[in-house]
């Protein structure tokens, strides 16, 4: 008979069937592993200019993004100069090493970059770097 394992019928089953466990489990790890890179994304979309040159930065806790309409966000955050200026000058006195990380959309103009980058660097940061995707 079907789900008869050993001994009497009147045994109950003492053995459990891993397998619809298993089964469900390789379905959520697949659901989670297709959402997670579109909960990740930026708010924004940015281009980013590309280079064949280029290495790994390390995590800091000042990056900005630039988006083509010249919106600027702090850290994921949407955001206006002045923010900046007072996230990072608060940010130097605990931090005073803090790298600025930029990630700007490659049709930004030059003068509103040069602009972010005034900002940045008044507020003491010495250290900016440009976000970009490798070719």
């Amino acid at each position: 008979m079907a789900g008869h394992i050993s001994g009497s019928e009147d045994e109950p089953i003492s053995a459990i069937n891993v397998v619809p466990l298993v089964d469900i489990i390789l379905v959520v790890l697949i659901i989670f592993m297709v959402t997670a890179p579109l909960v990740l994304k930026p708010t924004i979309d940015i281009n980013l200019p590309k280079a064949s040159t280029g290495d790994e930065s390390p995590a800091t806790p000042l990056n900005i993004a630039v988006s083509r309409d010249g919106q600027l966000l702090l850290n994921g955050k949407p955001s206006t100069l002045e923010d900046i200026t007072v996230f990072t000058t608060s940010l130097l006195q605990r931090q005073p090493d803090t790298a600025a990380i930029l990630a700007a959309d490659k049709d930004v103009t030059l003068e509103r970059l040069t602009e972010l980058i005034d900002v940045v660097k008044r507020a003491g940061v010495k250290k900016v770097a440009f976000s970009i995707e490798k070719k």
